[in-house]
């Protein structure tokens, strides 16, 4: 399917010349460019020191964080304490509670209350790992979707930019950036240097996407979990390749996922239920920004109910793109914000930073309990501690699920 593309004449111009230099640059830089000289790191993640060893007194994490990257097949999972972030407001006036205690709160597994041995009140700083969409596909959509008055991955770039100029707040807050295609690419670990920042978003205007798949679930696993993959692209290591860690290492932290994407997955290697495994099992709130919602809305009657032959999305693929992130930001205690217009952007994102900062930290301790199923998981609240849940009036966001690890296999003896 062929997209009509209007460019006033000077506009298209200008366009053409940045994008033209940008990609020849981009090409250059990575050959050119100097190693390293020192082996200290340029970019520490949080709670590192200079030699790149955490602290001491470093709170130990309550949570699922696997010592090393590993594949979803060989995953393990610690539940010594089940961590579940939760987000208390009221249903009709949407107004977000603060000032609750440990005792205003009651945590259910599979329906059984569990003694909350760990509570945190949102005053933490925040960390968060923001996956961006950066393929030909969201070119294409954005393109399409703004009439060619302008690159097609503005769409994708315009929240991401906004929320790191306006929503971190260095020296406590951290964020790192990872744009995915066929394969996710760290352009940044985890940095409170706004310059740094900044260089991540003229690094994305500057240069176009360069292959036309979105493997979505992939991008989510790798920036959770971790695993080999291409080298930070700001550190200027190197070799091409080398170890991630996960956000899930990233200890004693408030973290938080921001996507900001279709929804749309061309081949991942893990596919759907994987992908919902690792996030229930990572405990952290993944909150996405919906795109491609103004081409759905010009061009959705026009599309085939099914992929075209060239692989352009059908209709069952948009549906079920909304299905995937309304589902992901669901169980994990997130939530999704589709956007149609520049203009509803800032207060998306508002949202988002208010949905953060007003976490409560709840955690618990399943036992020995190894039976490798999915337990769902509930949160009650109190408000005025007369006694009686008030979950009539007062809506609890958090996490739905964990999965318990499965018991250890006997060996076999001869």
């Amino acid at each position: 399917m062929k997209f009509h593309r209007s460019y006033p004449f000077f506009s298209f111009a200008l366009i053409l010349l940045l994008l033209v230099g940008a990609n020849l640059s981009l090409v250059k830089s990575q050959s050119r460019r100097q190693p390293p000289t020192t082996n200290e790191k340029k970019n520490k993640r949080p709670g590192e020191t200079k030699e790149g060893e955490k602290p001491k007194e470093e709170p130990v994490p309550a949570d699922i964080v696997p010592s090393k990257p590993q594949d979803i097949e060989k995953l393990s999972i610690t539940t010594q304490v089940v961590n579940v972030d939760a987000v208390v407001y009221h249903k009709k006036t949407g107004q977000i509670v603060t000032g609750l205690k440990k005792p205003n709160f009651a945590l259910f597994a599979d329906g059984v209350e569990q003694t909350i041995t760990n509570f945190s009140t949102p005053e933490a700083p925040i960390t968060v790992a923001m996956v961006v969409e950066y393929s030909k596909w969201t070119e294409d959509l954005g393109l399409a979707g703004s009439g060619g008055y302008e690159p097609g991955t503005y769409e994708v770039i315009r929240p991401m930019a906004m929320f790191l100029s306006q929503f971190i707040k260095p020296p406590d807050d951290y964020a790192s950036v990872v744009a995915f295609d066929i394969r996710p690419t760290p352009l940044t670990d985890f940095t409170n240097d706004p310059g740094r920042l900044s260089a991540v978003v003229n690094l994305l205007l500057r240069n176009q996407p360069a292959f036309r798949e979105t493997n979505l679930f992939d991008a989510l696993k790798f920036v959770l979990v971790g695993g080999r993959g291409d080298s930070v692209v700001l550190d200027e290591n190197k070799s091409d390749k080398s170890d991630y860690s996960g956000l899930v290492s990233v200890q004693g932290r408030r973290r938080a996922v921001i996507l900001i994407a279709s929804g749309i997955d061309t081949f991942s290697r893990i596919n759907y239920s994987d992908a919902r495994k690792v996030l229930q099992n990572s405990g952290i709130p993944v909150y996405i920004v919906g795109t491609a919602n103004m081409f759905k809305k010009k061009y959705g009657d026009q599309l085939g109910a099914t992929d075209g032959l060239l692989g352009q999305p059908g209709r069952m693929t948009f549906l079920q793109a909304d299905n995937t992130l309304t589902t992901f930001a669901k169980e994990t205690g997130g939530a999704f914000f589709p956007y149609t217009f520049e203009g509803e952007i800032p207060k998306i994102l508002q949202n988002i930073n208010a949905l953060l900062r007003s976490q409560y930290s709840l955690g618990f301790n399943p036992g020995d309990a190894q039976d490798g199923k999915q337990h769902k998981l509930r949160v009650s609240v109190d408000v005025n501690g007369d006694g009686t849940y008030d979950d009539k009036e007062y809506f609890v966001q958090s996490r739905q699920f964990y999965n318990s690890p499965k018991p250890p296999t006997a060996k076999k003896t001869d």
